[in-house]
């Protein structure tokens, strides 16, 4: 069997010719034609490693649902073109390493293409798959050491015991040799101090919501600026980085940023040149009020291949 499945039918929900949408210009692939894309979508329904809440499988169906509609254009970087889905990787059963273990054989694959790849999640344990990868020399054009931005109100450093969770990919890639990571959008009394002190302890950036609150741009600047020695940059959204009024994740709590402050710095850690991989995860339909979260997250999506384009 494949690694992946058949991609979604994109077709557009507006008869207004003018009225472009990604669901006009998102055209499905294989891994042999991607190449040919700027951006390749691809999604990745699982969420049995998750924490609290489950939902998050159903998360790729919904993003592409809501993406169909939106329309495509930018007002500073334009109409977002060369957009390809890859469809979803095919989950296996089984303890979550070796989930993982077999989620990374096929995003290995992806990474492996000149286009660059955006992960459909999935709980947050499905970002060691999508990002380990990068730390194998062999894997991609743009080898070398390895950096997150992580756009999260968690740190998910937990140390793994009997399995991993959707608590531990942070850790998982320390583990393996992540050279950098810079947290933001972190919540207050949403951490241990044990927790914490890992993070000081490796020189891991934690920018909080409050500084984002402050200052969206020098936020995002800080979390860019703690990777400058690295060569590779991931970027992370967990959609429970937005306030506890988005209520479509694993885990809403209170005190969390907008989702414009997420948009724009999406946007700026996008145009950064070293970018080799992106990923919005837990998004939970299921628990969402209205589709808020999903159009979201969908939008998240929609601005991150609009800052490739900067």
């Amino acid at each position: 069997m494949s690694v992946f499945l058949d991609p979604s039918t994109w077709e557009p929900t507006s008869t207004d010719p003018v009225d472009d949408q990604f669901g006009d210009v998102v055209e499905g692939t294989t891994l042999d034609g991607a190449d040919a894309y700027d951006a390749v979508l691809v999604g990745v329904p699982y969420d049995g490693a998750v924490i609290s809440r489950q939902g998050a499988s159903e998360g790729p169906a919904g993003i592409r649902r809501s993406l169909l509609s939106t329309k495509t254009h930018h007002f500073d970087a334009g109409p977002v073109s060369s957009v390809a889905d890859l469809g979803d990787v095919a989950i296996s059963e089984g303890p979550t390493a070796l989930v993982q273990s077999a989620i990374a054989d096929a995003t290995r694959a992806v990474h492996d293409l000149d286009a660059t790849p955006v992960f459909l999640g999935g709980d947050n344990s499905t970002t060691y798959a999508n990002a380990n990868p990068l730390l194998d020399a062999d894997v991609g054009a743009a080898t070398g050491s390895l950096g997150v931005v992580s756009f999260d109100a968690h740190l998910d450093c937990r140390q793994v015991r009997e399995d991993p969770t959707s608590g531990s990919p942070y850790r998982q890639l320390h583990d393996d040799g992540l050279e950098a990571l810079s947290v933001v959008g972190a919540r207050h009394f949403e951490t241990s101090t044990g927790y914490h002190d890992f993070a000081r302890d490796n020189d891991y950036e934690v920018v909080t919501a409050e500084e984002v609150g402050d200052d969206d741009v020098d936020a995002v600047d800080r979390a860019l600026d703690a990777l400058d020695a690295v060569d590779q940059v991931y970027v992370s959204v967990d959609v429970d980085v937005l306030d506890a009024t988005y209520p479509g994740s694993s885990a809403p709590t209170p005190g969390g940023i907008t989702a414009r402050e997420l948009f724009r710095m999406v946007r700026v850690a996008a145009s950064d040149d070293r970018v080799a991989g992106f990923e919005v995860v837990e998004t939970a339909p299921p628990l969402d009020e209205n589709d808020r979260t999903v159009d979201a997250a969908a939008r998240t999506v929609a601005h991150f291949l609009a800052g490739l384009q900067v």
